[in-house]
């Protein structure tokens, strides 16, 4: 299965809400970073982390799929 595909295919309940989580996560994280006053660098740091880590999540959130009771569609090579 190709990384478009992939992409298209239904994404369980679960992972949804997890994608949503994570956007939100990234939201947060640049609105800290682009702060426009002065914070101090542990505040800035986390902003960092918490876009990386919420960008990451939602990425990993949207590429799982979901095929019933099957790992796998019938017919796709897995190699």
């Amino acid at each position: 299965m190709n990384i478009l595909n992939r992409a298209k295919a239904p994404t369980p309940k679960f992972f949804k809400h997890l994608r949503t989580f994570g956007l939100v996560l990234a939201a947060l994280g640049s609105v800290i970073i682009s702060a426009p006053v002065a914070l101090p660098v542990v505040i800035g740091s986390i902003g960092g982390y918490l876009a990386v880590a919420g960008g990451v999540l939602s990425a990993v959130s949207q590429l799982t799929t979901f095929y019933g009771d099957v790992p796998y569609p019938v017919g796709d090579d897995n190699e």
